[in-house]
């Protein structure tokens, strides 16, 4: 038959209308996308072959425990993502009264650990500048270089995202006015902190701009990209002796927060400047700067030089 599955892979006979009713839910009540709908009916119907005739329809605690243990060797990200499309089943199975329990709350999630961001040490951040600064130097200029500066000093100094800045309206940045407005994710406004130095790099730019556009880094009939900042970046760190695989405009943005937060910062501000709506994903500079710390005592301290002896 055309399209029929391995049997493998087949859902229980029991199973196959229920998932199809609750793809359907997740389709017109909660207006999911095609691929969260495929992403949801893959698993499910996977873990109803799993668990073979029976399925998910009268699966109990145990049963569900011995599934989620068959994927011992997935990603931790993959597990988690599987148990959720269970909890989400049952859940809809109690709601339209075929269960009286959701038994995959039951069923621990694994760890997940989030990945610590790359970040730069200052003296990079110098290279980084010294390296604009020079480019951007001297009478005559190329205006690349003058916009890399401004670029670097608006990446570094006010932590913006790469869409917010390559987007900058042209009249943004004020002369006079240590902050700007940014309409970020989630169509939300915040202030970012604009430095005395940001300021004069964008002005130096925003003189060799066509008065006519709307963008302060304006490129053919838009602005620039994003991927081409992404290659402005990395062709500043080749010029500043930094591999270009530990750079990005979002590693700048994570040496802005990073420091900052070494440097004293309260977290609730930080989270403030970067534009969080969860003080959680400002968290994770905590532990970069924690993981600093044990590099420090494990390499740097007094004690590693010194030779004990047995007990």
């Amino acid at each position: 038959m055309v399209g029929a599955r391995p049997p493998k892979t087949q859902a229980s006979a029991a199973d196959r209308p229920l998932i199809d009713r609750f793809v359907d839910m997740l389709a017109a009540e909660r207006g999911a996308a095609r691929n969260t709908l495929l992403a949801y009916r893959t698993d499910l119907e996977g873990a109803s072959a799993a668990l073979g005739a029976a399925g998910l329809a009268s699966a109990d605690v145990e049963d569900l425990r011995g599934l989620a243990e068959q994927w011992a060797d997935l990603a931790a990200s993959s597990v988690a993502r599987k148990l959720s499309a269970l909890r989400r089943f049952y859940a809809f199975l109690e709601d339209e009264g075929l269960r009286g329990d959701n038994p995959a709350i039951q069923v621990a999630r694994p760890g997940l650990r989030r990945p610590l961001p790359k970040i730069l040490s200052h003296e990079e951040v110098d290279r980084l500048f010294t390296a604009a600064e020079e480019l951007a130097g001297g009478e005559h200029p190329a205006s690349r270089h003058v916009r890399m500066l401004a670029l670097l000093e608006l990446l570094y100094g006010s932590g913006l995202r790469a869409t917010e800045l390559v987007s900058l309206p042209r009249n943004a940045i004020h002369p006079d006015r240590p902050f700007l407005i940014l309409r970020g994710k989630g169509d939300k406004e915040r202030l970012a902190p604009v430095s005395d130095k940001a300021r004069a790099a964008a002005g130096r730019w925003s003189a060799l701009v066509d008065p006519a556009s709307v963008w302060l880094f304006p490129s053919g009939k838009s602005h620039l990209s994003r991927v081409r900042l992404f290659q402005m970046v990395r062709e500043l760190g080749a010029a500043a002796g930094i591999a270009p695989d530990r750079l990005s405009p979002h590693v700048l943005r994570h040496a802005f927060a990073t420091h900052l937060l070494s440097g004293g910062a309260d977290l609730r501000a930080l989270q403030t400047m970067l534009g969080h709506a969860d003080i959680g994903t400002t968290q994770i500079y905590t532990h970069v700067d924690a993981a600093h710390l044990v590099e420090l005592v494990n390499h740097r301290h007094p004690l590693v030089d010194l030779k004990r002896g047995g007990a």
